[in-house]
This record gives structure tokens, C-alpha cells and sequence, in this order.
């Protein structure tokens, strides 16, 4: 089909879609993925993840009422919400999967807030996480525990990868939204940091206080703590929830469900729900894992604010359920939309 570019993984009975692998490439991963994994990378990787958070936890239980106050803590989980759904919501299930249709003005808000995240520029955001899923803890997969489970973590950031866009993520290059957004980044990086800053100066000055201490308040806690907050828990999904968890679904990766980071994640935990349905808006697929993302595309499709919610029917689920091939196997990447090719 004109503008299209198709990619699927091939079926092995009683397995997900695979790509062709050699008996040697085979072996290769296994012993790679044995030697990532071993007890003291683990416990390494465990204590990445939560010493820097305990630290912080402490900082503000003991400087409470000397150097942070209910306006930097209030700053933070509001900051911290926005571009936490901009991730999830915008960059992850609505641009890279296409997992729902948002209004024009909704789809900006979200890439806005996505953006402000600091994750990279949308664009590139899509293309590395769509090459992630084709070759997903094989050779190619970017951010893969393979190697280890610090490159899966934060590693493969500095060893200066650069997304193929035009391969990965040809669609949306069309899009005139995501490219204006795309193009004018680092604009929304430094906008999500003057906000706070901007938004904790004038509440000082409103009480009476210092506004240079309240906008220096408000530039660190919804700033640079919730930088760093928004960023580790992204990055656990890509090393934790392929390390740590349950595998409800046979996929040719390591992904697995996290209860925890299901919920720190906005349901990006509950991983290897996501791995087998990749397209699905709902990566909680039971009551017992709450998806906060999940939720939030309800409420905007009630109100008429989104639309073409892709859900996963029990059909295709129990047959996944029972190591059978997906009946209704989907493209990794997905085609141009007929109204955006040339």
C-alpha cells in the first residue's frame, strides 16, 4: 500500500510474534541475559532506583518548614502529574502507539507536557521506543537489559544512540502538530522549568516572603527534583519491568508486570500486559492492576475529547493467555493515514 511501512514478527506455535533468529543468536541472548541478570547487578540496579528516592523523601522530611514548603511539595506532584500523563498519555499510548485519536487542542497539551519531561523530542521519543518494541531484548533493542541493567536503565542514554526516524516512525512525520511540537523542544523543556519558578516567586510575594527563595523553591521542587522523579521512573519501566515482576503473557522478551511501578508509572508496569498488546489503550487488564493512563482515556472519551480507543477484546486475550498466536497480530509500525500521505 502507497505510504505504507509494514514490520510484523514472525509466529511460532504456542509463542508471540518473533523475528528470525538463528540457533546461535539464540544461545547468545540467553548467556548475555544470564550474565545482566545476576544477583549483584540486581541488587545494583535495585539500589539506583531507590536510593536517590529515599534521599529525597529524607531531604523533605528534614528541611520541612526550614527550606521547603507546601508550595515546592504542591509544585512537585502537580509538575510531576502533568508530564508524567504527557509521557504516558502523549508520547507513549496516543503518539507511539496510536492506541487513541485526541482532540487537536488535547493532542498539544499532551506533547506539551510530554515534552516539558525532558525525555527527548517527541519524534525521537516515538522512533526509539517503536524500535524497542521490533527488536525488543534482541541486538538492536536500544534500551535492552541484555547488555546490562544499567545500559537498560539510563546507560544506552549516554552511549550517544540516535533514533532512525524515518524508519521507525514514518506516520508521524506527517503530522503537522507533532512536528511543530517536535521542533520547538528545548522551548517547552525551559517552559516547564520558568512555571514553577515563576508560579512559587509569586506565591512567596503573596504571603510576604522572599520571592527570590520562593521562585528558587519552585524551580528546584517542580523543576529539577520532578525532572529527575519523571525521568528515573520511566527509565525503571525500561530496566525494572524487564528485570522484576510476572509474566502474564508468553512474549519473545523479558517484559514483565510490576505492581509497583504500575502504579508509580501511571500503569506503564504493568509491562508485559503492554508487550503483548502493544496497540491496547488499557495496559491494566484485571481490577487488580489499576492504570491511572487507562482511566483517564475513559474520562476523555466520555467527554468527547477522544476518540478510536483501541481495546483488546477476551477473545485475543485468552488465546494469548493460553501460549496461543495473537489472532489478531498487529504491525509494529503502523501505516501513513490515507488523509496525511503525499
Amino acid at each position: 500500500m502507497d505510504g505504507e511501512v509494514t514490520y510484523r514478527r514472525k509466529f511460532t506455535p504456542g509463542l508471540a510474534p518473533i523475528h528470525i533468529l538463528n540457533h546461535t543468536s539464540l544461545l547468545s541472548s540467553s548467556i548475555s541475559h544470564a550474565h545482566a541478570t545476576t544477583p549483584l547487578t540486581k541488587l545494583i540496579l535495585l539500589a539506583l532506583v531507590w536510593l536517590p528516592i529515599f534521599g529525597i523523601v529524607s531531604a523533605i522530611f528534614l528541611l520541612w518548614n526550614s527550606y521547603v514548603t507546601w508550595v515546592d511539595l504542591a509544585l512537585l506532584l502537580t509538575f510531576f502529574t502533568l508530564c508524567g500523563y504527557g509521557i504516558t498519555l502523549g508520547y507513549h499510548r496516543m503518539l507511539t502507539h496510536k492506541s487513541f485519536q485526541a482532540h487537536p487542542w488535547l493532542k498539544t497539551f499532551l506533547l506539551i507536557c510530554g515534552s516539558m519531561a525532558m525525555q527527548g523530542p517527541a519524534l525521537h521519543w516515538a522512533a526509539t521506543h517503536v524500535q524497542h518494541h521490533a527488536n525488543s531484548d534482541e541486538e538492536e533493542d536500544p534500551h535492552s537489559p541484555l547488555k546490562s541493567l544499567w545500559h537498560a536503565h539510563a546507560g544506552w542514554i549516554l552511549d550517544n544512540f540516535k533514533p532512525d526516524i524515518q524508519r521507525y516512525a514514518p506516520a508521524l512525520l506527517k503530522d503537522p502538530i507533532i512536528v511543530a511540537i517536535n521542533n520547538t523542544w528545548w522551548l517547552w523543556v525551559f517552559t516547564g522549568l520558568l512555571i514553577p519558578a515563576a508560579i512559587g516567586g509569586l506565591t512567596a510575594g503573596y504571603f510576604g516572603q522572599s520571592v527570590l527563595l520562593g521562585s528558587f523553591g519552585g524551580l528546584v521542587w517542580g523543576g529539577f527534583v520532578r525532572l529527575f522523579l519523571n525521568q528515573h521512573i520511566t527509565w525503571s519501566v525500561n530496566s525494572i519491568c524487564h528485570t522484576f515482576g510476572k509474566r502474564s503473557f508468553e512474549t519473545t522478551d523479558a517484559s514483565r508486570n510490576n505492581w509497583l511501578f504500575g502504579l508509580l508509572a501511571m500503569g506503564e508496569g504493568w509491562h508485559n500486559n503492554h508487550h503483548a498488546f502493544p496497540r491496547s489503550a488499557r495496559h491494566g487488564m484485571h481490577w487488580t492492576q489499576p492504570d491511572s493512563s487507562a482511566w483517564l482515556i475513559w474520562i476523555f472519551e466520555k467527554l468527547g475529547l477522544v476518540k478510536d480507543v483501541v481495546l483488546i477484546s477476551q477473545h485475543r486475550i485468552k488465546a494469548r493467555l493460553a501460549s496461543q498466536p495473537d489472532p489478531e497480530a498487529e504491525s509494529i509500525i503502523l501505516p501513513v493515514p490515507a488523509e496525511q500521505r503525499d
